[in-house]
């Protein structure tokens, strides 16, 4: 069932505004409203340390009343911080367009409220690195794995800087994933207009030629006419080669396959090109 609703999750680091632009983006060309979502996890929450309960013999009523505004006074700010940055993030995406927008802010583990509340849209955006994530390339979003690991929705993965998409790379391995993303591709209003290019990285068999001549022909029933490409190597080289040499805005892939694209681990083949590549990654499930 889908619910024509896009799930952006933002927490103010500098990848949070390209989430919004990207959301903006999807959400135009799909024609759905956006849900912006802020979870306030361990380091953005109030102190959780009872500081007035702390204070036993020989303490003073005033300083137990000073320590008790401080709780309330930190738990303030940190709502206040939430919400300026869902007010900012709603502001950046209805500038992009007329599209819808609501905020929610929670509080506890972003994973857990993401399963919770992903039945309720069709996609979910997120940076590739998060607020407490360096920008070093070996860094990704501490949350980015688990919640694509978790998650049964298509995952966008924005990266630093919003650029328009004309042209997107699927990484194909005849896998179910690559298949549904295929079929997903024919059938999504995201994709309409868009040059696409089918690669498969390793040696030609005619088992993978038919496989990619039956995706072309599903792609070519949905309008598109997409072009194919196999290049002996490994995954994780040729797709960021083939990325970047091709001038591709986006990349298609499955987050589990048959092949060597199928495990969600750090130092995967799905992992290193979330980690290396320069342009927004799409997963499907």
């Amino acid at each position: 069932m889908t619910t024509n609703t896009l799930i952006a999750l933002v927490d103010g680091s500098a990848y949070s505004e390209s989430v919004c632009h990207h959301a903006a983006w999807i959400a135009g060309r799909n024609g759905w409203k956006v849900k912006i979502y802020h979870v306030m996890g361990r380091r953005e929450a109030p102190d959780q340390r009872d500081l007035s309960g702390a204070i036993r013999l020989g303490a003073r009523s005033a300083l137990l009343a000073q320590l008790s505004e401080l709780d309330a006074e930190r738990a303030k700010l940190a709502q206040e911080h939430g919400r300026a940055i869902l007010e900012d993030a709603k502001a950046i995406i209805e500038g992009d367009g007329e599209i819808t927008v609501e905020t929610r802010l929670r509080q506890g583990d972003l994973v857990e409220t993401v399963t919770a509340k992903e039945e309720t849209g069709d996609m979910i955006v997120v940076g590739k690195r998060g607020e407490a994530a360096s920008h070093a390339m070996e860094h990704l979003g501490s949350n980015l794995e688990r919640i694509v690991r978790s998650s049964h929705k298509p995952v966008f993965i924005a990266n630093r800087a919003f650029t328009p998409v004309e042209t997107a790379l699927v990484a194909f391995d005849g896998g179910p994933s690559a298949l549904k993303a295929v079929d997903y591709i024919s059938r999504s209003a995201l994709f309409a207009g868009l040059k696409v290019t089918l690669v498969f990285a390793g040696k030609e068999t005619g088992e993978i030629r038919r496989a990619l001549d039956a995706a072309v022909a599903t792609l070519k029933a949905g309008g598109f006419e997409a072009e194919t490409r196999i290049e002996s190597g490994e995954p994780e080289k040729v797709l960021g080669q083939v990325t970047a040499e091709a001038g591709h805005e986006m990349l298609v892939m499955g987050a589990y396959g048959h092949s060597r694209v199928r495990r969600l681990i750090i130092g995967s083949t799905t992992t290193e090109m979330i980690r290396s590549c320069k342009v927004p990654v799409l997963i499907m499930r």
